[in-house]
């Protein structure tokens, strides 16, 4: 990887405090700025380029460093992995491809901090199927829906909501809230020292002037996996896609034994063909966004 100069990096030992007060000192590059530096990288290999590329996009890692941070893990960890796929993002980026970086690099960042994550927790025995993952990244979402974020163990009826809409037993939903339900910090905590008033973490991501990397995180990452699912879908035929809409897309995820019924094969075959379309659509999307110059992480 490229030297890219110091950096700043969060520790235990600094504090969190630190860490976010240090990179809120960078400022936000505008949009023709980021270009002509972008160009310097490339061109040149200019390494004060590169170096300002990164520090100035420090908040928008660690911002999403932020959301994954009930995973029981040191957060300078998650944060530092942030980093990782933030440096990896500044060292692919072509500024003709017409996009700011805020936007390429958040699929670079979230991809580094998710490996960084299934690594860790394969420590526990964590399970790696495709279910396990999808219980693994949206769990606490889940838990989100149905008001049940502040719960210890859920209640039988939020187990058994849970279970359907991921596509999970209750016993797996059981086994990885009990896992996740420790170390989790908000990001309504405050910080900082007495008479340094009561800050929260979430105030040092923010800038008094527009956010940038806020708003293409919102705007731009959810306009963008649409169209490239909307493409995408195409490289399926008639009962792949109805099946996959059926069993991923869909409010409600309908059952095998009800898709069972409604295509007179086995819950088995039908889980197959699942499999296969899911496989068959994230192929074709990392396809589509390779070719946008963007990254599509590994789904779970």
């Amino acid at each position: 990887m490229a030297n890219y100069g110091n950096l700043p990096a969060p520790s235990p030992e600094g504090g969190m405090n630190r860490y976010l007060q240090e990179i809120r000192k960078f400022p936000l590059l505008e949009p023709e700025e980021e270009y002509m530096l972008a160009k310097r990288w490339v061109e040149e290999q200019d390494t004060e380029a590169a170096h300002r590329m990164v520090t100035s996009h420090l908040r928008l890692a660690a911002k999403i460093a932020m959301g994954y941070r009930g995973y029981g893990l040191p957060q300078a960890e998650v944060i530092s992995e942030a980093n990782v796929g933030l440096m990896q993002a500044v060292k692919r980026f072509d500024p003709e491809k017409g996009f700011r970086l805020a936007t390429y690099a958040m699929w670079w960042i979230r991809a580094s901090i998710q490996e960084y994550i299934l690594r860790s927790w394969s420590l526990v025995k964590l399970g790696t199927t495709s279910a396990q993952k999808k219980l693994f990244f949206n769990l606490r979402k889940a838990k989100a829906r149905i008001g049940a974020l502040e719960e210890g163990d859920l209640r039988p009826e939020n187990v058994e909501r849970i279970a359907h809409d991921l596509g999970v037993t209750e016993k797996e939903v059981i086994s990885m809230n009990r896992r996740m339900s420790g170390g989790d910090a908000s990001l309504n905590a405050t910080v900082g020292s007495e008479g340094e008033g009561t800050m929260q973490w979430q105030d040092w991501l923010e800038d008094e002037d527009a956010d940038q990397a806020g708003d293409y995180e919102a705007r731009d990452e959810l306009e963008t996996r649409r169209e490239l699912l909307a493409q995408a879908l195409d490289v399926l035929n008639d009962r792949e896609k109805d099946i996959l809409t059926q069993r991923r897309l869909a409010e409600r995820p309908v059952t095998l034994e009800e898709l069972s019924g409604q295509y007179n094969v086995s819950r088995e075959r039908i889980r197959q063909i699942e499999v296969r379309a899911f496989e068959k659509l994230q192929q074709r999307m990392r396809e589509l966004a390779k070719e946008k110059g963007m990254l599509i992480p590994a789904a779970g």
